[in-house]
């Protein structure tokens, strides 16, 4: 059985002003091909499908035709988990109405035998796929409390649910059938680079929320991991497991990240092999320093999103309209010169005015125009009319 495992679409999220829809569509187009022309069986996605619990109808429209497209309109089965970015609720309500098109939606963690298994008849058999949408840290799941086993710390509650699902589907599987667990949860030890922010929510990628290897069930046939955007195997894990990670490159702590999706050839009984198959589609994300005249330069910048540290002596007031006009898509700009320490004073009973001038001095290293002051002020008077 093929199965192509995608994760972490983010479908809605923007990049600061810009809007990222063509992006979303064209990569979304490229998974499809994808699982086209490697005439795969089974689709699972490990969740965080939208960006945001209630997505834009844009954004729903787009992940919803793509996730149909996949399951060439009820040939193919299509399995999506909800993750952090998800909510619970729309899954629910939107699985009944895409599973005719063969498309299946798991908001909530369910019994194995209550919805939290699922039996698919695919072109090469049956797949058993285990479904664990993300679990958040003051959430309880009805049926480990029914047994008592609801207690210790998170990533013994992940561990307990994960021993469940592999028992059952250790009892439910007969001898042809290929057994998946879908889940999304962080495990601990991947590679999460912090230089810069990213797309998953800190919350939910510290240690309160860290499973450890022994939350992967040995006796499954492939785990399909979702909510670190960098593609990865899962670290310890006994059997074949991997973060499929994001399908863009969607904010500057995933620049230079090659996307992927995950091909994996399963057999009943016998490890997966997996192997990355390289998504082409979205603009990249870069990061530069250097000078303005080394940066404006530059060719190889055009079509990429940017984040620019420019080498300067000062504040230079006119560096993002000037960036602005040489490259179509800069985000960010920052002038780099070396700050001068200004001794803080005590905030209580003083005008705005005076902190804000002592704010821009810090930040800025320069004291605020005359004019920028003059702005200040009468956005301050207009708050406290509208206030009044």
């Amino acid at each position: 059985m093929r199965i192509l495992h995608t994760s972490d679409w983010h479908v809605g999220k923007r990049l600061e002003r810009y809007d990222r829809m063509d992006e979303h569509q064209a990569v979304v187009d490229e998974v499809v091909e994808i699982a086209d022309r490697e005439d795969v069986d089974l689709i699972v996605h490990s969740g965080d499908l939208f960006d945001r619990p209630t997505p834009p109808v844009d954004a729903l429209r787009l992940a919803l035709d793509g996730l149909v497209r996949l399951a060439r309109n009820g040939g193919r089965p299509v399995v999506v988990v909800a993750g952090n970015h998800d909510s619970p609720d729309l899954f629910e309500t939107l699985s009944r109405f895409l599973e005719p098109f063969g498309v299946h939606l798991a908001g909530r963690i369910k019994a194995p035998n209550e919805g939290g298994i699922l039996s698919l008849e695919t072109g090469s058999g049956r797949a058993q796929v285990a479904c664990f949408p993300f679990l958040r840290a003051a959430q309880t799941v009805d049926f480990m409390a029914r047994v008592d086993a609801w207690y210790g710390a998170y990533a013994d509650r992940i561990r307990r649910i994960t021993e469940t699902y592999s028992e059952a589907l250790a009892q439910r599987a007969s001898d042809g059938d290929v057994t998946v667990l879908v889940a999304h949860f962080m495990v601990g030890g991947v590679k999460v680079r912090t230089g810069a922010p990213r797309g998953e929510r800190e919350l939910h990628i510290g240690e309160a929320y860290a499973a450890t290897e022994q939350a992967i069930p040995t006796a499954v046939d492939y785990v399909a991991m979702g909510h670190i955007h960098a593609p990865q195997p899962v670290p310890g894990a006994p059997v074949p497991a991997e973060y499929a990670g994001s399908l863009l490159q969607l904010d500057f702590g995933e620049a230079g990240e090659q996307k992927r999706v995950v091909i994996v050839d399963a057999k009943p009984g016998i490890h997966a092999t997996t192997r990355s198959i390289p998504l082409t589609s979205g603009r990249r994300l870069i990061q530069v320093s250097g000078p303005w005249s080394e940066i404006a330069g530059r060719d190889d910048l055009e079509d990429a999103f940017l984040d620019l540290s420019v080498t300067t002596e000062g504040p230079e007031p006119g560096l993002m309209d000037e960036a602005r006009e040489r490259f179509k898509h800069v985000v960010k700009v920052r002038a780099d010169y070396e700050r001068v320490e200004v001794e803080r004073r005590g905030a209580i009973g003083r005008p705005l005015d005076q902190l804000y001038a002592e704010y821009h001095e810090e930040a800025h290293a320069a004291e605020p125009s005359s004019a920028l002051m003059d702005l200040f002020r009468e956005i301050s008077e207009e708050v406290d009319l509208a206030a009044s």
